[in-house]
């Protein structure tokens, strides 16, 4: 268990008698090489010391949300965007409840929160309590939300019951942590470009033609597959969002210009293309500014096709090509023809005239059209479009892989 090795992870250990295991999980992480940080609840305290924790993690313990001390070093702002990942165990049935509710009423419910990093949650609670219907539905809804979970296992409970609700052991939890690790670090051998936003087609050197894409969901797919491990360039059109700096990010105006950033990109093993590329441009471009007149003609060309240009180009075409289809009517039967002839391997629809979804929203809902028959359209219901975003690349890896 190598692959932790200098990563940072962030332990959040909840109240329960299962605490006393994270002490061992924190030694086997600690021994293969991993940086903790940890946060104890206040009912944590009652199992576990600071002390001790502090002693085997040999970092600061962290517990009060309003703490000057922690505030100046590092407020809970911060210390989510220090971690790589970060891990809940034990998680209690309080716990999950506040999570899949947006609690922030303590320092781990507001850490959690303000988080980008993915979650794990190593669930711990008598087996009546595991069993009862309100937390399936909380876990259903963090998984939703992209959390995933390590265990529980079935044995035999500190109340001297037996069921499923034991804590997975920390071999176990180290064990799938290291796991994550490692498909990140293979995924590193990846190389994925995005493109995002709109395009401005000009007219004359102040007008041009455009869209109403805001590029959300391009760079919320981008920051998926950073996060994920890959090699990630976004080619971004004119907008007014900012990226992790880690991510190659080149700017671009017009279709032609996308194209030749795409080109120069070019192998990649996977190129999503979720720019909403303007269908047309002038075929001749004023020189100077049209002055204002009763009637103006414009004749129009069609534009550059970036995703059919990439998806036909067998000597550099990607081993995966995605492209969207934002559409208005008829949206299956186009995403379907748009499938077949633009000859690329998904595409990815949505209803733009719905305004709680698509352009310029924080939410999506779209369905995956597959190239491959024998897999039927998959629908990803509605959800912030980070959400939907890391959906899109866990199938991107599952079939990369």
């Amino acid at each position: 268990m190598k692959n932790v090795l200098n990563k940072k992870i962030l332990l959040i250990i909840c109240g329960g008698i299962s605490a006393y295991k994270s002490l061992e999980t924190i030694r086997l992480f600690k021994k293969n090489g991993a940086v903790i940080k940890t946060i104890l609840t206040s009912s944590a305290k009652e199992f576990i010391t600071p002390l001790s924790v502090a002693s085997l993690s040999q970092g600061k313990v962290y517990s009060e949300l309003f703490n000057v001390e922690n505030e100046t070093e590092m407020d809970h702002i911060a210390l989510s965007r220090w971690a790589d990942i970060i891990l809940i165990a034990p998680a209690t049935a309080n716990t999950i409840s506040k999570l899949a509710q947006g609690t922030t009423d303590d320092l781990a419910s507001t850490v959690v929160l303000a988080s980008d990093k993915d979650i794990y949650l190593a669930p711990a609670m008598n087996v009546r309590m595991w069993e009862h219907q309100s937390t399936k539905q909380n876990l259903k809804k963090l998984k939703s939300f992209g959390y995933k979970t390590i265990g529980p296992e079935i044995g035999e409970m500190a109340c001297g019951e037996y069921g499923e609700g034991k804590m997975s052991d920390p071999l176990t939890i180290s064990t799938e942590i290291d796991n994550y690790f490692l498909k990140q670090k293979n995924n590193k051998k990846l190389k994925a470009i995005v493109t995002a936003g709109p395009t401005n087609e000009y007219i004359d050197p102040v007008r041009f033609l455009t869209n109403k894409s805001s590029g959300k969901q391009g760079y919320e797919i981008a920051k998926s597959l950073f996060k994920k491990g890959f090699d990630t360039t976004l080619i971004s059109g004119p907008t007014n969002l900012n990226i992790d700096e880690d991510i190659k990010l080149i700017k671009v105006e017009t279709a032609n210009q996308m194209l030749v950033a795409t080109q120069e990109n070019l192998p990649a093993d996977v190129a999503i293309f979720s720019a909403a590329v303007a269908d047309f441009k002038v075929n001749k471009k004023f020189k100077s500014k049209i002055k204002k007149q009763d009637f103006l003609k414009l004749n129009l060309e069609k534009n550059v096709d970036i995703l059919s240009y990439v998806s036909n180009h067998n000597s550099m075409r990607p081993n995966l090509v995605i492209g969207f289809a934002a559409e208005t009517d008829e949206i299956e039967l186009n995403a379907k023809e748009k499938l077949n002839n633009k000859n690329c391997d998904w595409i990815i629809s949505n209803d733009v005239s719905n305004r709680k979804i698509g352009f310029d929203s924080d939410y999506n809902e779209v369905t995956i059209h597959y190239r491959n028959k024998d897999i039927k359209p998959e629908n990803l219901s509605y959800k912030k479009k980070s959400e939907i975003s890391d959906e899109i690349v866990d199938r991107i890896i599952y079939q990369l892989n």
